[in-house]
């Protein structure tokens, strides 16, 4: 009975999946660190009490595992696993390169 009770919850799991991954689009603004960008993800949320748009913008260390990312870049982040104390997001491609 226990056996069959634990191979349906662990089938279950494996069919399940991952599910889609987070992704953000944003500027890179800084390069300087070996294989590791700072990109900066700007939004436009509505306040709630004024519903005025505010922009808010949040930085995030991505891996940039050939060093292809240059300062101004468009490019589209995802979340990955912990590569170090703040990296969690990894460069997906380069949208539109800096002049």
């Amino acid at each position: 009975m226990m056996a069959d009770a634990s191979t349906s919850s662990g089938e279950t799991a494996q069919t399940k999946g991952r599910g889609l991954a987070k992704y953000r689009e944003g500027i890179v603004v800084s390069d300087k660190m070996q294989k590791s960008v700072i990109v900066k993800v700007t939004t436009h949320k509505m306040h709630p009490k004024y519903k005025k748009f505010v922009l808010s913008s949040e930085k995030y260390v991505a891996h940039d595992e050939e060093n292809e990312c240059g300062i101004g870049d468009e490019v589209r982040i995802v979340e990955c696993r912990p590569l170090s104390k703040s990296k969690r997001w990894r460069v997906q491609n380069i949208m539109k390169k800096a002049i």
